[in-house]
């Protein structure tokens, strides 16, 4: 385990720690959970796998009319 410190704008600091009381837990603990959401939240595409989506007509085809739909009003995105 590594210890790690950081500075943060008063500002940042009380918006994490009222975060960290929120979910129960404690600065640290937030932190790093905070951390390791983002982080496994970010996804990426490697270059097969976006081949393999791309080449995928019927997929490709149902994403279009989604985008269509919603351009016509049809959906709200909340």
């Amino acid at each position: 385990m590594k210890t790690v410190t950081m500075r943060v704008d008063d500002s940042v600091y009380n918006m994490i720690k009222l975060a960290a009381e929120g979910q129960k837990r404690n600065l640290s603990n937030f932190i790093e959970f905070a951390t390791m959401q983002y982080l496994t939240s970010s996804q990426y595409v490697e270059n097969d796998e976006m081949a393999e989506i791309s080449n995928d007509k019927e997929l490709v085809q149902n994403l279009m009319n989604g985008l269509e739909d919603f351009k016509k009003g049809d959906y709200t995105i909340v």
